[in-house]
Formats: structure tokens, C-alpha cells, sequence
């Protein structure tokens, strides 16, 4: 903006020129021209440019506006892509919390649903009723522990401080 508002002052430029003249044809020219050096100082006065500075002006003050709306808008969902990680790491920690109190729960159905088999309470069908629950606990508390570390991935990121060593925890678990 400065830049196109500067462009109404006057300029003055200091200029030096050397120019060698050479003839036609070097072979045949027993004569040299003499060269010419000039030094000077231009001074340029802008009286009217037909509304172009202006209208540089305008379009440069635009575009200042614009970079600082579009600074503002990434600031805005640098926040909020943050405030959604975080939030989801601290709901992924409660999920964790509550699936590994069902999985203990389930365990315990399971044998009481054994015993009650064997006792001749209970029929097969209640024991593997409780074993498929707590089979499907088990698979929801290894998605919510999964979904958990991704979060603190995804977390670190919003916060740019994520690095290569914060994937080694995760291919840990992945390895067979």
C-alpha cells in the first residue's frame, strides 16, 4: 500500500552510461569513434497518470484486507480444529473409561453365566450370549483406544508439535 501511495511523490535517480562505438566493419576502419560516458540525475515530477495511482492504491489496500481476513480466518480454524481435537481426545478417554468398566462387567456375567451352566440354571444359549457380549465389548474398547491415540494424534498436529517419534507407541501396538 505505502508502495502504491508512494508512486504520487516525485523520484529522483542517479544513472551513469558508458557507450562504445564501433564501426561497421572493424577490418577496414582506421579510424576509432570516440566513446561517450554520461553521467547524470533524472528528476521525474508525476503531474496526472489518469486515475492509475489511485486506482493502484485501492486495489493495494483490497488486497491488504484481504490477506488480513484470510490471517484471521486460518487463525480462526486453527482454533477450532484444535478445540475439536481436544475435546474428542478428552470424550475418547471417557468412552476408554467406561468400555474397560463394561468389559469387566462382562467378564463377570460370563462366569457367572458359566457356573450357572454348570449348576443347571443357566442353558448354553445364555453362556454364549455372554460371550458374544463380551466379545463385542472388547472389540468397542479396541476401536476407542484406537480412535483415542489417533485423537492425540490429530491433536498434537492442531497444535504443531507432532514428529515422527509419536507414531513409534502406535506401530508398537500394530506389530504382530
Amino acid at each position: 500500500t505505502r508502495k502504491a501511495q508512494a508512486s504520487h511523490l516525485p523520484t529522483l535517480d542517479v544513472f551513469a552510461r558508458k557507450v562504445q562505438s564501433k564501426g561497421p566493419n572493424q577490418q577496414f576502419q582506421t579510424e576509432r569513434r570516440p566513446d561517450a560516458t554520461t553521467i547524470g540525475i533524472e528528476f521525474n515530477m508525476p503531474l496526472y497518470s489518469g486515475w492509475a495511482t489511485q486506482n493502484r492504491v485501492s486495489e493495494a489496500v483490497a488486497l491488504e484486507d484481504k490477506s488480513r481476513n484470510d490471517l484471521e480466518g486460518a487463525r480462526r480454524a486453527v482454533t477450532q480444529l484444535t478445540r475439536e481435537a481436544y475435546l474428542g481426545l478428552i470424550a475418547g478417554q471417557g468412552q476408554v473409561r467406561a468400555l474397560e468398566a463394561a468389559e469387566s462387567s462382562s467378564e463377570s456375567a460370563l462366569e457367572a453365566n458359566r457356573l450357572g451352566y454348570q449348576v443347571g440354571v443357566r442353558i448354553n444359549i445364555d453362556v454364549l450370549n455372554a460371550q458374544s457380549q463380551l466379545f463385542e465389548t472388547k472389540a468397542k474398547l479396541a476401536q476407542a483406544r484406537f480412535d483415542y491415540l489417533v485423537g492425540t494424534l490429530r491433536l498434537k498436529q492442531a497444535v504443531g508439535t507432532l514428529t515422527a517419534e509419536d507414531l513409534d507407541p502406535i506401530n508398537a501396538l500394530l506389530k504382530p
